[in-house]
This record gives structure tokens, C-alpha cells and sequence, in this order.
């Protein structure tokens, strides 16, 4: 094994990022876009030139800078997205045969090959089953180049969905393996395979404080004269693994016991909805939609709009929800559920730590969490857990206010900064059993990319397809 000097540096190493989610709203649709737009955005605001490949609005430029031209958004399958206008997950089978069929010269030919004549480093990362294929293309590609050796394959797993889809022999072969959590590694485990654990993380910007006085004037409108009103707010897609109904069951139980409480919920468009609300129907819950036009609404204009609304048990905020309502929420409810049954990670928890409000969890995902602590962890499906829990920090204040700080200060611990870090070192590692010289801003490499014979190789316009790639950049 050699020696290596250096380590890795913007100055050696470049980033690719591969998903189908991205940072436009026609590519969002869950955690996973804002996952790669965060940690693009912090890779570049690091040094580190990050291209992130991904599924863009059809309307938008295929090509987009930012962050003083280091963060590269390559919008791809436009001319397919221009045919599916409802979001990433319209037309899904054909982008992804696009996807696999185009990004892989691509890569190499634009990315790779100059990088690699540059005396630099290639990490390129792929998200979830969609990128598993593209992943292997690109590895068979590189490999045929004779430029493999020379770039850092990871694969990262963020969800369970699909992965019968995945050829795991041969994904775990051609890259590195990761997940979010020692629950998903574990999970993994049933697959035969290891990952390293890197976890999500959070912009610095959610440590900012959140404004005590929107924070004062929320509890005044939802407690309406009664200080002693319990604050709960839920956000997150309405799917069973987020346990919606132990929620609703922990808000009757304690309206049932004579405690006056009201929850905020933000679903999504799920069917399971429709159970949901039915459920708090049946148990006597009122229910109030709040609706708003503007979009996306100031934070006055939220609170002005729940003002006007009719008392009720459960608020179902029909609307986009800025940034700053979700935060000022946060802080200034008694507790956030986020009580899911299965949570690769549990970023909703991690952002509400970071806003100095009180989560409770799961017992999965969530690494972070240690009840009482930092948070409040649920162990069961038992709604009285919740119920005892909440009434426990109703009688103990000063217990309310030393979780907030705990979760504050587990926050700071997350920070995209610190995950890179975390990222930085594995990368390393890999670096050296890969055999790869991770050269010195000072250093220079005078062997190009070329064939196992050193000479450079010359690629054929049948071998590129540079009518498909241009096409695809097109949009």
C-alpha cells in the first residue's frame, strides 16, 4: 500500500452528485431534493466544484451556476420532463431510461476526463434506487477508459423504497456503499451488505433565532386565553410509517382527560389522509382548513390566517408553509410530533432541536435522540406514551427548557460543515485503499487520461453520443 501525502481539498478534488430529486420545485418531492441541495450547496460553499445531476424543471436552464460558478446544476431529461408537467415522478420509467442511457458519457467525457487530466480526484455520488443502474454504467465506463482507479464511486440509501430493483452483487462491487443511520445499515444488513454511515445534516442557517416575538404572538393565538392549552404541530407526509393515527389518538386521549389541546397539521396528498382525518372525526376531534392564496404567504399573513380561523382541536394548514412559519411553529409549540415508526434518518427532528423546540421521535433512525435528554423518544405505537410524556413535561418546566437547550446543542453537532467533515474522512479512507494520490494544491500530474498504455485515448462520436448529451443539456 502506498504512502499518500496530501488529503482531500478543493484544490484536488471535485464532486459530482446524482439524483432524481433537485433543488426546483417541479424536482422536489420529499427530503431526499432538499438532502442534495444542501449538501451541494455546502460542498460548494467549501471550495469544492459540485455538479449536481438531476431531474429539472423542463422550463428552467439545463445549465445553471451558483455560488461564485462552483455549484454546477445540470438540469437533465428536459425533453422528456417537457411531457410530464406534474413533478420528478411523472413519466418516471421513461426519464430513468434516459437517465441511465445518457449520464454516463456524460460524466465521463465532461467531467471526469478534464478533471482527471487536471491531476484531480472524482467523487461521484448517487441517491437511492434510481441511481443504482447509472452507478454501474458509469464504473463499466470508466473502467473501459482506463480512468476508474482514478474516481470515488458511493452509493447512498435514504429510503426503502424499490429495492428489489437493485442489483445489490453488482452495485456493491462497483462503489462504496452508504446510509444515513446505523438503523439503515442494519436494515442493510438483510441485503448482505455493509455501509458506512454518513448522516444527514442541516444549513447553518435553521441555527439562526427564531423572532421571540412570533413565537409569543402563536402561542397567544392558538392557547386564545387559555394559557394552560397544549401546542402540538405535525408535519410530514401522510404515510402510515409516520404513525398520523397514534398522533390523533394521543390528541383525543388528552382532550378526553380534560386537557385543552390543539394540533397543527401539515400533510401531504397521500390517501392515507382520508384515514386520518377520519379517525379524529370519530374520536370527537373538531377540525378546522386553513386555506391561503398567496404563495408562498409571509409569516404574518400565516398567523393573521389561523388568527381568523374558527376554534378547533385540529388545524389542517391547507397551504405552502414558509420556512420562517415552520420555525416560529417549532419553537413555539409544546411538542412536535414527529413519531414515526420507521425514519431512516429524521431530519424533522433534527430541525426542530435546531429551532430550540421539543421533538418527539421514534426509536429508529433518529442517532441523535436521547429522551429527555435532547428529545422525547417514543418506544411503542402506544398513544399513552405520548400522553404520558407530554403531561410528565407539563408538571416538570424547567425539564422543557433543558431538552430545548440539549437539542439546540445536538443541532450545532450537524451542520452540513460537520457532516462534510464526517464525509471528508471516510473519503480518505476509501482514498487510500483505492491507491488514489491525493495530489497537493503544488504538485502536478503530467500522465493524461488515456488507455493502459499511457496514450490518450481518442473517443469516436459514435462512443460519445454527443447528439443525445447536447440534447439532454438542451433541454
Amino acid at each position: 500500500m502506498m504512502k499518500l501525502d496530501g488529503a482531500i481539498s478543493p484544490e484536488n478534488t471535485l464532486f459530482v452528485l446524482l439524483c432524481f430529486e433537485g433543488p426546483d420545485v417541479y424536482s422536489t418531492a420529499g427530503g431526499l431534493g432538499t438532502r442534495v441541495s444542501e449538501l451541494s450547496e455546502a460542498l460548494a460553499t467549501q471550495g469544492y466544484t459540485t455538479h449536481l445531476i438531476f431531474i429539472g424543471d423542463p422550463n428552467k436552464p439545463a445549465l445553471e451556476t451558483r455560488v461564485d460558478g462552483r455549484l454546477i446544476l445540470e438540469r437533465w431529461s428536459q425533453w422528456v420532463s417537457k411531457y410530464y408537467p406534474n413533478g420528478v415522478y411523472d413519466g418516471e420509467e421513461q426519464k430513468l431510461y434516459d437517465y441511465n442511457e445518457s449520464v454516463p458519457h456524460h460524466i465521463y467525457s465532461e467531467i471526469v476526463r478534464p478533471a482527471v487530466d487536471a491531476g484531480k480526484t472524482v467523487v461521484i455520488m448517487g441517491e437511492d434506487w434510481h441511481t443504482a443502474e447509472v452507478m454501474c454504467r458509469i464504473s463499466d465506463l470508466l473502467y473501459w477508459f482506463n480512468v476508474r482507479q482514478k474516481v470515488l464511486l458511493l452509493w447512498n440509501l435514504n429510503s426503502l423504497m424499490s429495492l428489489h430493483r437493485v442489483n445489490w452483487g453488482r452495485l456493491n462491487y462497483v462503489s462504496t456503499l452508504c446510509t444515513v443511520s446505523k438503523y439503515m445499515k442494519h436494515k442493510m444488513w438483510d441485503l448482505s451488505v455493509n455501509p458506512l454511515v454518513i448522516p444527514n445534516g442541516i444549513p447553518s442557517r435553521h441555527l439562526e433565532p427564531v423572532d421571540k416575538e412570533a413565537v409569543a404572538r402563536l402561542r397567544a393565538i392558538v392557547r386564545r386565553d387559555n394559557p394552560q392549552r397544549l401546542f402540538l404541530f405535525k408535519i410530514g407526509r401522510f404515510d402510515p410509517d409516520k404513525r398520523w393515527l397514534m398522533a390523533i389518538e394521543a390528541v383525543a386521549r388528552l382532550k378526553n382527560a380534560g386537557y385543552p389541546v390543539t394540533l397543527f397539521v401539515r400533510g401531504g396528498i397521500e390517501p392515507h389522509g382520508i384515514e386520518v382525518f377520519q379517525r379524529a372525526y370519530s374520536l370527537g376531534l373538531s377540525i378546522r382548513d386553513v386555506m391561503l392564496a398567496q404563495r408562498p404567504p409571509s409569516l404574518d399573513q400565516c398567523m393573521e390566517a389561523i388568527e381568523q380561523a374558527e376554534p378547533a382541536d385540529v388545524y389542517n394548514l391547507r397551504f405552502f408553509l414558509p420556512e420562517e412559519f415552520v420555525r416560529t411553529t417549532y419553537a413555539a409549540a409544546d411538542a412536535t410530533l414527529a413519531n414515526s415508526g420507521h425514519e431512516p434518518f429524521g431530519l424533522v427532528a433534527l430541525e426542530v432541536m435546531a429551532a430550540q423546540g421539543i421533538a418527539v421521535t421514534g426509536s429508529t433512525g433518529e442517532d441523535y435522540a436521547i429522551s429527555f435528554e435532547n428529545a422525547i423518544v417514543t418506544e411503542t405505537d402506544d398513544p399513552d406514551e405520548i400522553v404520558g410524556y407530554l403531561l410528565y413535561l407539563r408538571r416538570h418546566q424547567a425539564e422543557q427548557e433543558r431538552i430545548r437547550y440539549g437539542g439546540y446543542h445536538t443541532a450545532r453537532q450537524f451542520l452540513w460543515d460537520r457532516v462534510i467533515e464526517n464525509l471528508v474522512g471516510k473519503l480518505e479512507f476509501l482514498a487510500r485503499k483505492q491507491d488514489i494520490n491525493l495530489v497537493s494544491a503544488h504538485e502536478t500530474v503530467t500522465e493524461p487520461a488515456g488507455n493502459k498504455d499511457g496514450q490518450e485515448e481518442v473517443v469516436s462520436e459514435e462512443a460519445v453520443e454527443p447528439a443525445h448529451v447536447v440534447g439532454n443539456l438542451a433541454g
